[in-house]
């Protein structure tokens, strides 16, 4: 068996497992997760969700909660839509997702935005991920097909200025997960889940004097897929959805007519229960019960790990960037993101660049790791972008 069918098997069996009746609370299954994290003691359902879509935030070792928004704002940070200086535009980015694993798993996603008025903005956005042809086997290694499973979320976004530094910002999404195609599994029909989330995000922007420097501070914040569980079978487990907190903030500094540079630092963690540890009869003997609400889960987070203190804090992951503006027209950026070891072990270092020629943007970013220790090695990130037209008069 070749190195990306071994892969795409991984990623199936692990699929199909979380949708059986019969996988355990604590069995967590060796293999790669379609975040490109590898598994951990953290399980959800729909990981693709946390994938960062675009090439900017991409290049930047994903941060973005705080930088000054574009059209792809709302995969990051809906609020800051609300601060766009153009009436319309809409953008769409595509990603070869594991690349150096396996040929056709991908990543599309398309937004679009209007501003009917001055501070509002409205929008909408489809991501959609494909994991390419797999080969799909059951619980007991039995041959299911090739089949070719995929994912998608559909977004209605709606951001307000409350003044000229402040904005709120929401997304409703639906969330549709087709990973096998009607089999069964465990003596049961698995069917495609379903489930419906809301992001609830904030965003502030201030221009001031920072070191000396004509600059623009701003932060973030960002909870995003809080929703109903999902689940695959009528008689099988439900999983949470990757509710993740996203808080960060931004430097820009005007340096000159023609420069900028923006530096920014974001801080992620999941907002779902910590597996537990369980003695060989299967009680729990340190950590919380994972089987709760979605409210308890989100609130119990910060202190359900099994390790206690030391662990909750291993659970926030860290992304810091850096973006170079020359007459607003060409871009350099670069970034590092990094989780812990224990916790999917994600650690990688991304470039990128930019062009922007009157009402047209492009982007590319390009993640640097090593390809025996990460499975987003050479992982390459596109985004267009189209903005028209003049949202009036933006601070």
């Amino acid at each position: 068996m070749n190195l990306g069918r071994f892969v795409k098997t991984a990623l199936c069996v692990f699929s199909l497992l979380a949708v059986s009746k019969d996988l355990s609370a604590q069995e967590v299954q060796p293999g790669t997760l379609t975040n490109g994290s590898v598994t951990n003691n953290i399980i959800t359902g729909v990981p693709f969700l946390l994938i960062t879509p675009d090439a900017r935030s991409g290049s930047m070792g994903d941060v973005g909660v705080a930088v000054q928004p574009d059209g792809n704002a709302m995969a990051i940070n809906p609020s800051k839509l609300a601060f766009l200086d153009k009436k319309y535009g809409f953008a769409i980015s595509y990603s070869p997702w594991l690349k150096s694993l396996v040929p056709d798993v991908n990543l599309t996603y398309v937004s679009g935005f209007y501003k009917p008025n001055e501070k509002t903005t409205i929008g909408g956005s489809l991501r959609y991920f494909n994991l390419g042809e797999i080969q799909l086997t059951d619980v007991n290694q039995q041959d299911l097909g090739i089949y070719t499973p995929s994912e998608l979320a559909a977004d209605i976004t709606y951001a307000r200025q409350l003044d000229a530094t402040f904005s709120l910002g929401t997304s409703l999404r639906y969330i549709y997960s087709n990973l096998t195609s009607g089999q069964f599994s465990a003596g049961q029909q698995v069917s495609p889940g379903r489930a419906v989330a809301v992001d609830v995000s904030a965003f502030f922007k201030k221009p001031t004097i920072f070191l000396g420097t004509d600059a623009i501070v701003s932060a973030g914040l960002n909870i995003s897929n809080i929703g109903t569980k999902l689940s695959y079978s009528d008689k099988g487990n439900s999983y949470f959805l990757p509710t993740n907190l996203k808080i960060g903030g931004a430097s820009t500094f005007l340096i000159d007519d023609y420069n900028q540079f923006t530096f920014a630092l974001d801080f992620n963690k999941l907002l779902v229960p910590t597996q537990p540890i369980y003695d060989a009869n299967g009680k729990i003997i340190a950590g919380e019960d994972p089987d709760r609400s979605v409210p308890a889960g989100i609130f119990g987070s910060f202190n359900d790990a099994p390790g206690g203190f030391k662990e909750e804090i291993r659970e926030i992951n860290i992304a810091a960037g850096m973006e170079y503006w020359y007459n607003q027209q060409f871009a350099l950026r670069t970034g590092y993101f990094y989780e812990s070891p224990t916790k999917g072990n994600r650690r990688y270092f991304t470039l990128g660049a930019g062009l922007k020629y009157n009402v047209f943007n492009i982007d590319i970013a390009y993640l640097v790791a090593n390809v025996q220790k990460s499975p987003l090695a050479n992982t390459l990130r596109f985004s267009m972008l189209f903005n028209f037209g003049a949202a009036g008069n933006q601070p």
